[in-house]
């Protein structure tokens, strides 16, 4: 599960990037590669099993939550936020929450995320993936959409699951091509979280942070610590 974490001065504006093969694999049923980012002044611990609880993951220390972790039998989650910058909600409670308690419900992801639904408005903007050896379940706030996500290659940014923006198009197809090995190809997965070759403008989406940050929100890198 290749990861790197990318940060900035300034404002923190969401950058995150996950995509995944399902099931498509012969040997490994969830291939996962992902980028997050986020202030490099905000406290983060590194990838870890966690002595407090049954989850491997990285640590935001300032909120106590996380972005991506695995916890018993194997169960995976992993959450991005969604660009809303008109909408912001005072109070908001910690969105990496949802994923270190995901991590530890014992339900298949669809009832997990249906029990999720009515408590989401509570929270900013989120993109939440929920998988166990079984299933892979996607919830979208936006749209308080529950996928029952199919085998394949699939991308998730800061919009809806598979929403085709330049970065998660690229992402995606070279994931398929770094998969087709029996044993995936770990650097391949590494570079293509590193490439920072921007879109063209006419490609961009418009999220409403402006066509510079666009740019900028565009490439798969920021910088690495």
């Amino acid at each position: 599960m290749p990861t790197r974490h990318a940060g900035g001065r300034g404002h923190a504006t969401p950058m995150c990037l996950v995509v995944f093969a399902w099931q498509i694999h012969p040997r490994y049923p969830l291939v996962v590669a992902a980028n997050r980012d986020e202030w490099r002044a905000r406290p983060t611990a590194k990838l870890a099993r966690w002595s407090d609880l049954p989850v491997i993951a990285g640590r935001d220390l300032q909120a106590g939550g996380t972005w991506m972790g695995v916890g018993r039998g194997g169960r995976f989650a992993a959450l991005t936020n969604v660009r809303e910058p008109s909408q912001p909600r005072a109070g908001a409670p910690s969105r990496g929450k949802l994923v270190v308690d995901s991590l530890q419900d014992t339900r298949n992801p669809a009832a997990y995320l249906a029990a999720l639904a009515p408590l989401a408005p509570a929270y900013q903007g989120f993109n939440l993936l929920v998988a166990d050896d079984t299933s892979l379940g996607y919830y979208g706030s936006q749209r308080a959409e529950i996928v029952d996500v199919a085998a394949g290659v699939h991308g998730l940014s800061n919009h809806r699951l598979n929403e085709p923006w330049p970065k998660v198009r690229r992402a995606t197809a070279a994931l398929a091509r770094a998969i087709e090995a029996e044993t995936p190809d770990v650097e391949a997965l590494f570079e293509l979280l590193a490439d920072a070759e921007p879109a063209p403008d006419t490609e961009l989406p418009d999220t409403g942070v402006g066509e510079q940050l666009e740019q900028r929100l565009d490439v798969r890198r920021l910088g690495f610590d």
